[in-house]
Parts: structure tokens; sequence; C-alpha cells
């Protein structure tokens, strides 16, 4: 039996898609075979492919003059490709607000030199700098953040102004909500949060920066290259690719980015106040960065974490335990666990709160 999942990744895909897949698992459609088993290069796959690709492009709205790439490496290899590609021996401006951010820095480090623009470890990464204090380069190479650190559940919910082309790590947001593209040189996400299984990558690529990339790089560490072969310049991840065109699919079938941040909305909403109402139960973040997508919550006692994580699990509550370098819980909502998921777990803090009184 199917329990909540609130893993913030791999996370939980939609049961629709999860059934239709496993409908076509043995063949797909009428091809004689498994979409696993079928070349990456054949006629049958590149239209699954193209249309995913389309789909993606049609709920983002994105420009004719992006190119929309579909990856290997997970967002951490783009921490490293993005200055490979693109410092041109430029100093290169970062927002750290989390262990994400900070890992993306760490990356670029070993490549290029670094500009912390502005920093929130000093609070323990509880708030996102505010845009006065940014302190840029200036000729900067460009501008990157994580506009959701799924650890900490900080959440830039405005991308940065910025005089140097715009990159986000969008890995845990893409997708939860409409967002304009054209603010952004770069937009990169793995996709095992919204998106669809571990293994692939979407990057979205402003074609103008895309043309500055270096090209003495080894050919799969340049982007421009897997623009050219339209991203398969190997074979992709082709299963995880053809999820992710079936979550696509999904997305458009409920009405796209606007139909889904309402229900995401509503979601959060009640889980935080839910939380800010309790004796037991408190969110450390400031109420302006609050992410709608991971939601950690502390319990004031913490002798009875165990015992809570337990108890949630006896409930059918999966993966609430919090990232282990921050402790307390985490439950991350993404577009596939829906309003009843989110009462199942308020119901059950509510019961468990009322024990610990």
């Amino acid at each position: 039996m199917r329990k909540w999942n609130f893993s913030a990744g791999p996370a939980a895909i939609p049961e629709e898609v999860l059934s239709e897949a496993q409908a076509e698992l043995l063949e797909w459609k009428d091809s004689g075979m498994s979409i696993m088993e079928m070349s990456h290069r054949s006629s049958e796959y590149k239209s699954l492919a193209n249309k995913a690709r389309q789909d993606l492009i049609d709920l983002l709205n994105i420009p004719n003059n992006y190119q929309v790439l579909f990856l290997q490496g997970g967002a951490t290899l783009q921490f490293s490709m993005i200055p490979m590609n693109f410092a041109d021996q430029k100093i290169a401006d970062y927002l750290l607000t989390g262990t994400w951010s900070k890992k993306a820095i760490n990356e670029a480090s070993k490549i290029t030199a670094v500009n912390i623009a502005a920093s929130s470890e000093a609070c323990n990464f509880t708030e996102a700098p505010s845009q006065e204090n940014f302190d840029e380069s200036e000729d900067a190479a460009y501008f990157h953040y994580v506009a959701n650190e799924t650890i900490q559940g900080i959440a830039l919910h405005q991308p940065p102004k910025s005089k140097s082309p715009l990159i986000a790590d969008m890995s845990s947001v893409v997708l939860s909500e409409p967002i304009d593209v054209s603010k952004f040189s770069m937009i990169y996400a793995g996709a095992q949060k919204n998106i669809g299984p571990a293994g692939l990558t979407v990057c979205i690529i402003k074609q103008e920066l895309l043309d500055t990339a270096h090209t003495d790089l080894p050919a799969m560490l340049q982007y421009s290259e897997h623009a050219n072969a339209d991203s398969m310049l190997n074979t992709p991840p082709t299963f995880a690719w053809y999820m992710s065109g079936k979550v696509f699919a999904w997305l458009k079938s409920l009405g796209g980015l606007e139909a889904i941040a309402k229900i995401n909305n509503t979601k959060a909403k009640t889980l935080y106040e839910y939380i800010d109402q309790s004796d037991l139960y408190f969110n450390p973040v400031s109420k302006d960065n609050r992410s709608k997508m991971n939601i950690p919550f502390i319990l004031n006692n913490s002798d009875l974490d165990v015992e809570f994580l337990q108890a949630s699990y006896n409930a059918g509550l999966l993966n609430l335990k919090g990232h282990r370098s921050v402790g307390g819980m985490r439950a991350s909502i993404y577009n596939a666990i829906p309003q009843d998921a989110v009462d199942a777990l308020i119901s059950f803090m509510e019961e468990f709160e009322s024990k610990h009184r």
C-alpha cells in the first residue's frame, strides 16, 4: 500500500504518471518493446523526446531564443560546467544562502575567481540577504543563486536584480509556479523533485549566453555541443526523459503552472499556519523567505525526535527526518504531494502534540 512520501529527493511522482508508466512498461504503444529498450536514435523515441521538450517549453513559456537541454550529471555537475563554460577568466558573483549555494561556490572556486556578493551564513541561513546589501563585481561573468535551498527551507521568491547574466539553480522549485524565463540567462534543475526520476537534468540557456561558451573543453562538458546534438551527444537518460514528459503532460492537464501554484500555495499556507500556532513545533525561517516546497520544523523538545519519526512512519508518513546537517524534521511538499497528504501530516502532528503537552 502506497503511503505519503515527503522525501526531499528523489521525491514523489504523481500516481497517475506511475500508473501510465506501469501500463506501458512491457511495451510502449505498438513498438514491440519497452521504452527502456528503445534506441534514442529511433523515430519513435525522438518523437516522444520532442513532445516532452515542447510541453516543457509550453509550461514555462520559454522564449524562442533559449536552448532547452536534457542532460545527465545532476545539478551538481552544473556547479562545475557553468564556470567552465562561462567564466572566461572573469570573476563570478555568487549569492550564499544555504548548503547548495555553498557547494556551488566551492566547485566554482576550483575553476575561477568567485566573489560572494552577499551571504546569510551569519544568521545560520534563516533568511536570504537583502538586495541592498549585495556587493557585486564590476564586470562579473555571471551572477549565480539558488532559488530554493532544500535543506534550510530558504527561498528567494523573486529573482535578484543583477547587472550580470543571471543564472539560477531551480532544482526544487521549477514547475511549481510560473516564472519569467526572460529574466534569466540560464536556469538549471535536477529532475528528482518536480520533474521526474533522478538521472535527468534540465538546462534552459539563453542563446546569447551560449554563444559566449568556451569551445576548448571536452565535448561532454560543452553546453554548445549538447545543444548542437539536440541533447543526444551520447545516450541520454531515456527512461527519465520519458517519465518527465509524462509529468509535463500531467501538469498541462491540471491547467499548467498557474493551477499548480494555487495548489502549492494552499498546501504550504496550511502547514505553516499549523506550525506557527503550535506549542511543540516551530519553523526558524524568516516568513519572507519561507520555501513553499521544503518546510523544516523543529520540535521544542529534541528528545522527542526519535519517537516522532517512528510514530509518523507507523502512520504512513515517510521521510520526515530533517537533513543531517540541520536536524529536526522536514516535509517536502512538491507538486506530486496532494493536499490530502498535508492534511494527514497536520492531523498526525496535532495528535502527537496532544500526547506531549
